[in-house]
């Protein structure tokens, strides 16, 4: 019933100006108008499009900067040394903000556009269109300006294909800035960084130490300089223990960018120092929690978040922090998806998340919480076929270990249809390349053709047969066969070794145990599961002496470790054999890791969501709407750019259908308009003589618009904006974009799951 409208919507959108824009006058050569931007689109052009839209302010701990630029506006320096901070912290998107509100403070200040050209140095297209916009005001620059931007100007305009040859020549220009202005710590910061990016690009670091004395150039002179993190880059994978000093300053340098604490946690981790690594992790995910809650920035937008708190539910693991992984891991699970940003196709808090839960679950052996799990939105079935193929693999290894033996069968018949299936489908494929080939196509191109049709089920076939035989190997184990379950587990990968020690302990392989079980330590050194299994089979296998000092070192490894989980449990004998009772932790943390605030003071454990703010707008009848309106039951709020807006209409469109769909989940529509109250009756004609499903209200002040930041701060133009607000009056999801989200199957499917997740997990930010 509304797909007739959208000729209507395109009719109306030729005479329907969007709010706040007049009608264009005639061009003086031609008479015909020029091209009307896009609602929602920047005026400056479609490099603006992407980047931050809303205002930056001085955030402090961004780093002590000194980066002096030509402007008379004090504040445009300071947004200029946020940036810069900011650039060295590799918060892109933040320093691209700070820098493009220096521009919007004086347009005329040439190194806010090089700073937005530095912050998207991955995006080569958006780097030229900023770095070109700098060199439309290279006159008012000072010469030692000039040569950044021409530096930066050569590196993004030479042949893309020559990665070797205009990495080099950036180089040479910085060093030519560092030659002329021996005081600018900032080049010699960037000349480091791209000393040592330039590996990538295939041109090794001559001198490690060479670098690394240009850096103790810029230490020497400022002590809490940010570029720590590029010496903690230069020495990452050559000899960690080199950045050590940097480690316990790097954070500290820059406290409020949490990439810069995230950073020490690779010197740390390389160094097996994993109650360090996992401190500063976690300073990191609480200083992204704090900036994303109060910001109101959805957290996988942000640079390095999924990947900083993946890292630390391992290195929890390690230490044996159980409840901290599996707290955590849920976190990342409840996180708001995007189909641009966060889903099972990419490597974002949702693939994370649920993955590193099974892990978790699996591996300090809490069968009972991850079939539990597994019923709900955290474990439950998704479409990704190969988060079904993990959830049934983790389902059953649960359902064999906890003597719930015919689940753990259905979950290999489950997985033998999926096989049956997917075998079925390609044969099928190949079978039809077959049937279709030209007469004169050779045998070899038949084949070369065959392999291609069956590639796409390759993946897919693989991961099924080795679930299915990691499952068959549990049902060996009880059928009493040990030397068929180890071959299937060996097989199947991505059975722990602490379990293939059980087993094989179990079945009377004592010295097969003990070489797994001592291998599996010195490979993962220093790590507590590992030495716990390693315990627990020497104290098995009778070797008492050996278990119990191996015990000892694991006292002061598992020295935060959970002791209610099983395999610490399974170790009381031990330490009641060294007469030890209660608490057998013991060790103290390390001493060079600089003053370290404390980590409550940085932020939250956990992201939650925030406070929607109130508003009453008055809808096209008159009649007041209010947020409060609808306490107690979730709502979907629309932003939309009025009734000229052709893509508003489309999105409008595109949401009417489903509001039944909407209503039976208990999720109320409203969209919220630029139009006047008096206009909304124009938006009604759009939609043809049938009543508009869902209500529509007028903010043509935009005050609404602006409190929900669905607006550009830099133009005063408001933007496109769809939110998900529970009944609580939390804000659950949100994209805000300079166009309109399009896809309410989607965000249905996803209001259902967020809002499914138990309130216990559930914390508003002002907690």
């Amino acid at each position: 019933m509304f797909f007739h409208r959208v000729a209507v919507g395109v009719l109306l959108s030729v005479v329907l100006l969007p709010a706040g824009r007049s009608e264009e006058p005639a061009s003086e050569t031609g008479g015909t108008p020029a091209p009307e931007t896009p609602a929602g689109h920047s005026e400056h052009g479609e490099v603006f499009n992407d980047g931050p839209r809303q205002a930056a302010y001085l955030m402090g701990g961004t780093g002590a900067i000194d980066f002096p630029v030509t402007t008379d506006d004090p504040e445009v320096q300071r947004f200029v040394n946020q940036g810069v901070g900011q650039l060295h912290g590799f918060w892109y998107f933040e320093a691209e903000r700070s820098f493009r509100q220096a521009a919007a403070l004086d347009p005329e200040c040439a190194m806010a556009y090089w700073g937005m050209a530095m912050a998207n140095t991955s995006n080569r297209e958006r780097a030229k269109g900023f770095i070109e916009k700098a060199l439309a005001h290279k006159d008012g620059a000072t010469k030692r300006e000039a040569r950044y931007l021409d530096a930066l100007h050569a590196y993004h305009d030479a042949a893309q294909d020559d990665r070797r040859g205009r990495n080099q020549k950036y180089t040479e220009a910085l060093e030519e800035i560092v030659l002329e202005h021996p005081d600018d710590l900032e080049a010699k910061a960037f000349l480091c960084l791209q000393i040592w990016l330039n590996d990538r690009a295939g041109i090794p670091v001559s001198s490690y130490l060479a670098a690394d004395a240009l850096l103790g150039e810029v230490f020497e002179a400022r002590p809490l300089h940010p570029s720590h993190h590029y010496r903690i880059h230069l020495w990452d994978r050559k000899r960690p223990e080199k950045a050590l000093a940097s480690a316990a300053l790097c954070g500290q340098s820059a406290p409020g960018v949490a990439h810069m604490w995230h950073m020490p946690g690779h010197i740390y981790s390389k160094l097996k120092r994993y109650d360090d690594a996992a401190w500063q992790q976690e300073a990191s995910a609480r200083v992204d929690h704090a900036q994303m809650m109060r910001d109101r920035v959805l957290p996988d937008r942000i640079h390095n978040f999924a990947h900083n708190n993946e890292w630390l539910i391992r290195n929890l693991v390690n230490l044996g922090r159980a409840s901290d992984a599996i707290d955590l891991a849920c976190n990342m699970t409840e996180l708001p998806r995007h189909p641009e940003h966060n889903h099972f196709d990419k490597n974002g808090s949702a693939r994370y998340g649920r993955r590193r839960l099974f892990e978790t679950l699996s591996r300090f052996e809490m069968w009972d919480e991850l079939l539990a799990y597994s019923e709900t939105p955290y474990l439950g079935h998704v479409e990704n076929l190969p988060e079904q193929v993990q959830r049934l693999r983790f389902v059953g290894r649960a359902c064999f270990q906890s003597d719930r033996i015919s689940r753990g069968e259905e979950q290999i018949a489950h997985l033998e249809r999926m096989l049956a299936d997917r075998e079925s489908r390609r044969d099928e494929a190949v079978e039809k390349v077959a049937a279709e080939a030209d007469e004169e196509l050779s045998a070899g191109d038949l084949k070369k053709a065959q392999d291609r049709a069956r590639q796409p089920f390759s993946s897919d076939i693989t991961t099924i047969g080795k679930a299915l035989d990691e499952l068959r190997g549990h049902q060996a184990v009880l059928a009493g066969d040990a030397e068929a379950a180890l071959d299937l587990f060996g097989k199947s990968g991505g059975v722990e070794a602490e379990f293939l020690v059980r087993a094989e302990s179990a079945a009377g392989m004592t010295e097969a145990a003990l070489k797994r079980a001592r291998e599996n330590v010195k490979k993962h050194e220093r790590e507590a599961v590992p030495l716990a299994a390693l315990v627990d089979a020497l104290w098995t296998a009778g070797v008492r002496e050996e278990a119990r000092e191996q015990f000892q070192v694991l006292r002061r490894t598992a020295r935060s470790a959970d002791l209610d989980t099983k395999i610490m449990e399974r170790l009381r004998p031990v330490a009641e054999s060294l007469e030890i009772e209660g608490d057998w932790r013991e060790g103290e943390p390390a001493g060079d890791v600089g003053d370290r605030p404390a980590l409550d003071s940085l932020g939250p454990f956990r992201w939650a969501p925030g406070p929607a703010s109130p508003w009453t707008l008055t809808d096209v009848d008159g009649k007041e709407r209010s947020l409060a309106d609808y306490r107690g039951r979730p709502v979907v709020v629309i932003f939309y750019l009025g009734s000229g807006c052709l893509h508003c209409v489309e999105q409008l469109q595109s949401f009417a259908p489903l509001t039944e769909k909407f209503r039976e989940s208990g999720i109320s529509l409203l969209a919220v308009s630029t139009d006047t109250p008096d206009s909304l009756a124009m938006s009604h004609l759009v939609y043809g003589d049938d009543p508009f499903p869902f209500p529509l209200v007028s903010d043509d002040t935009l005050e609404v618009f602006r409190k929900y930041r669905v607006y550009d701060d830099f133009e005063e133009k408001p933007l496109h904006g769809t939110f998900l607000i529970d009944g609580e009056g939390l804000i659950r999801w949100h994209d805000v974009s300079y166009e309109p989200f399009n896809r309410p199957e989607f965000l249905l499917e996803e209001a259902s799951r967020l809002l499914e997740q138990s309130e216990a997990q559930v914390r508003t930010g002002a907690e």
